[in-house]
């Protein structure tokens, strides 16, 4: 299952996007304190093929996926 995302990114010259801060489904806002690693991955429990973000917010780890603009997590 996927949990719909609003993220906010930097797009640098290159084209990479690197997300900056999530807004979660009730409105709250996290800020992404660092990008861990960037690649093509699919999504094994929620289906679906993007780039994949592992990321660290407030401490913890946390996968985010990008599939064609449309940003989700995994339930």
């Amino acid at each position: 299952m996927k949990i719909n995302l609003q993220v906010n990114a930097d797009f640098d010259l290159d084209g990479n996007i690197r997300p900056r801060a999530i807004t979660w489904e009730d409105g709250r806002v996290f800020e992404v304190d660092r990008v861990l690693d960037v690649r093509r991955a699919a999504s094994l429990k929620a289906g679906g093929v993007g780039i994949r973000y592992v990321c660290r917010i407030l401490g913890k780890m946390v996968t985010l996926f990008n599939e064609e603009g449309h940003w989700f997590m995994e339930k």
